[in-house]
């Protein structure tokens, strides 16, 4: 797979970032004792000391950007709540519930619903239809992209179309190692994408090429290393700093990479987006 290629010095454009708001949840209680993904190996185990040093690296990184960061508090015996992007989406103000595919994971989404609901997101939906929030929403300008395939029901994407107002494009996901949505391909701006072709079936990968005919193309390399589970405020990239191909596009193509270690969480199939649920107001 060849990544795309760089822009001549005088081509590269000026991006222009934009503050958000990101809701995240600090990895107290984060373990791998379940199997739910082809990251984890409950053998293998997890460094939660290690995992909080390198979240907090994270959350500094979003501050030291201008971005504001509120905090879910997290709940013992739920290990992945740290991975808040999935516990909603949030768009225009309106929050739409996640509910979870798999039983160990079942009481993030009324966690995540009820603190939404006590932070002023009043207009919320409780998903009836499978869904991992952004896990496998992914909000643009103009359009939704939503995974299917391996989590999120089809139906939901009609749900959520029908309670926020936005149109809704649907992509299925065909490779494993990437179940979600956001382990693929990762919003640059409001209008373009980074993604993964190797992840999605023919006909997606023909709406993707058809929707973001400039989009940047990652290898497998990047991808295997969820270089893809990235948080874009439309010029600071942050992503793990394996994916170095894709840093060095990302860089050719104007934007700025922030790098991180995110490796422990990643036996968890989780990296930056992953820890990440934006919360917005438009």
């Amino acid at each position: 797979m060849t990544v795309s290629p760089a822009l001549e010095p005088a081509a590269r454009p000026v991006r222009t970032a934009s503050r958000r708001r990101y809701l995240m949840c600090r990895p107290e209680h984060f373990a791998v004792t379940y199997a739910i993904n082809p990251w984890m190996d409950p053998g293998a185990g997890a460094d939660a000391a290690r995992a909080v040093e390198q979240w907090e690296a994270l959350r500094a990184a979003y501050l030291g950007l201008g971005h504001r960061v509120d905090l879910i508090d997290p709940i013992p015996g739920l290990p992945d709540m740290v991975f808040a992007a999935n516990g909603a989406l949030v768009v225009g103000g309106r929050a739409y519930g996640a509910r979870f595919t798999h039983p160990e994971r079942a009481a993030e989404g009324p966690a995540y619903m009820e603190w939404l609901r006590g932070n002023g997101f009043t207009d919320t939906l409780e998903g009836l239809h499978t869904n991992e929030g952004e896990g496998d929403f992914l909000t643009l300008d103009h359009v939704i992209l939503a995974g299917t395939g391996f989590r999120t029901d089809l139906a939901a994407h009609q749900e959520a179309q029908e309670f926020l107002g936005r149109p809704v494009v649907t992509l299925r996901l065909v490779d494993p190692r990437f179940y979600h949505l956001d382990t693929a391909l990762f919003p640059l701006d409001g209008g373009n994408v980074a993604y993964y072709p190797g992840a999605f079936s023919p006909g997606s990968r023909a709406v993707l090429e058809r929707l973001f005919p400039d989009a940047v193309v990652a290898g497998e390399a990047d991808a295997a290393v969820l270089g893809l589970n990235a948080v874009s405020d439309g010029r600071n990239v942050v992503l793990n700093a394996e994916a170095t191909a894709l840093i060095a596009t990302l860089d050719a193509h104007g934007y700025t990479p922030v790098p991180v270690d995110l490796s422990e969480l990643r036996k968890a199939g989780g990296g930056p987006k992953c820890c990440t649920l934006e919360l917005r107001s438009a």
